[in-house]
């Protein structure tokens, strides 16, 4: 197929595309980038509160402003991308990211920086639902399952390098480099999708939901920033609790509109299909044991085994490089075809839910433990992760795909804030029994100051691993049980004819 290739309409029985496996490098080099700017801020912060003179409010918002744009704009860019084009709006989210990129890089000031992430945060939902989305449509479903865990590869990968790739870059340039190193990146990427990605889109010509759109991004606006500011301003503070109620109210009345409009954005009705519920269930409860594992763990390795925030973020890169590493084999293709869907995930996910317990129980007070059940865990999301993407692309029609790539995205926020929110209180609240006499053991740095004594920092850090235990066995039960859970849902799904 040539590069002027026709539009591809999604009703015609489709083929997988000539040049398939370089487009999904292209789309895979797009998201990379995307990725690493969710992660590559954080140790940049030094640098910018000396150079712009930034409050810690501003430096909260210039890493929240990407995110939080981002995950409101998830289900609005899908719908777009199915509506008006897949390959448009990909190239749009390209243009936006590389201009938002070159505005944050020459920033002279914390206003401009934020507002650069957040038009930054716009190209990036489109990126994150598109390049799913073109993956379903030029893939057919002999390859699509292996597809699908080349393109899961690059969030481990993302997540993985980010810091490193920012550390490496802060020793040689200014902190304007982590962001100028995005241009060339988009500028080919645009260039090559150009060049080879067919265009794909809904033909049926519905109208646009304009309200929808409205209600899932403020509500998920909301949730998200509720999310974000829990751990700094506290679960019970007024803010945090106006924004979670907001995002809530607003999602349900997304919900019941949806319901009834002509054309929904979101067809609920999906979530009647046991294949897409099941597989929702296990993409949160991934997400939620895998993030809120790993934040609990950078603290775990500064705070109480010592190592600096560059080493602490090497040790945490097994679990990632682990994802990578069988990723890249097709090892999760290939166990589907012989196994089904249902045991793959039930598999992936009591690997996962071990590699919990292994690090609750070996990892508390030294690295080697940890090491094992974050191998264990990387293992468990790389069997996991492609099967369930492909669960819930394949329970939405194709003309829906940038939906269904809107809907795989959000799954992954809410599950990451989850997970954070939900272990991170576990945690707070054993430590806090068990040392309830030092500074109220509001936080652990807070209370090692506190601490009188070297016997006192002791116990202080002993409460620390009994909390991070009692949080990663927490974490455990809700991932086995959330695999098991999906598991019995896609395997009735497939007794009753809907496929696998």
């Amino acid at each position: 197929m040539t590069a002027t290739a026709p539009e591809r309409r999604d009703p015609v029985p489709r083929s997988a595309h000539a040049r398939r496996w370089v487009i999904l490098g292209v789309i895979c080099l797009a998201q990379l980038t995307v990725l690493l700017d969710n992660t590559v801020l954080n140790v940049a912060i030094p640098s910018l509160t000396a150079d712009l003179h930034a409050s810690t409010a501003d430096v909260q918002w210039m890493i929240n402003a990407y995110s939080l744009v981002q995950s409101g704009l998830l289900l609005t860019a899908g719908s777009s991308a199915d509506r008006y084009g897949r390959k448009k709006m990909l190239v749009a989210g390209l243009a936006l990211f590389g201009v938002g990129s070159l505005a944050a890089g020459l920033a002279q000031s914390s206003g401009q920086l934020i507002a650069a992430r957040a038009g930054m945060g716009v190209g990036g939902a489109l990126l994150m639902t598109t390049t799913l989305a073109v993956v379903v449509q030029i893939f057919d479903e002999t390859e699509r399952v292996k597809a699908i865990g080349i393109w899961s590869t690059v969030s481990s990968l993302g997540f993985a390098a980010g810091p490193l790739i920012g550390g490496a870059m802060l020793n040689h340039f200014w902190w304007g480099a982590i962001f100028l190193i995005n241009i060339p990146v988009a500028a080919i990427g645009l260039i090559a999708v150009v060049r080879l990605v067919p265009e794909s889109r809904n033909p049926d010509g519905a109208r646009p939901d304009l309200v929808g759109a409205l209600l899932s991004t403020l509500g998920m606006a909301s949730a998200v920033y509720a999310i974000i500011s829990g751990p700094e301003h506290g679960w019970g503070s007024g803010p945090v609790l106006l924004s979670a109620f907001a995002g809530a109210a607003v999602l349900t009345g997304f919900a019941l509109w949806e319901l009834h409009v002509p054309n929904p954005m979101l067809d609920m009705r999906f979530f009647r299909d046991q294949r897409f519920t099941g597989a929702v269930a296990g993409a949160i409860l991934v997400a939620f044991g895998m993030t809120g594992s790993l934040f609990l763990l950078t603290q775990h390795l500064q705070f109480v085994l010592g190592y600096e925030p560059l080493d602490a973020g090497l040790r945490t890169a097994p679990l990632a490089l682990t994802v990578v590493a069988l990723n890249l084999t097709g090892l999760g293709a290939r166990l589907v075809g012989k196994l089904g869907t249902p045991v793959v995930i039930a598999t992936g996910m009591s690997l996962l839910a071990a590699g919990l317990a292994a690090i609750a129980l070996l990892g508390g007070r030294g690295y080697d433990g940890m090491l094992f059940g974050l191998v264990v865990m990387g293992a468990g999301v790389a069997i996991a992760m492609p099967a369930m993407a492909n669960a819930i692309m394949s329970a939405i029609p194709p003309e829906k795909a940038g939906v269904g790539a809107g809907v795989n995205g959000t799954l992954a926020e809410f599950g990451n804030g989850l997970g954070v929110a939900v272990l991170g209180a576990v945690l707070n609240s054993r430590f806090a029994a068990l040392v309830p006499g030092v500074a109220g053991a509001v936080s652990l740095p807070a209370a090692l100051a506190a601490a009188d004594g070297a016997a006192e920092r002791e116990r202080v850090t002993d409460a620390f691993a009994s909390g991070l235990e009692t949080s990663q066995l927490v974490g455990a039960a809700a991932v086995l049980a959330g695999g098991l859970l999906a598991a019995i849902l896609l395997r009735r799904a497939e007794r009753t004819g809907k496929g696998r």
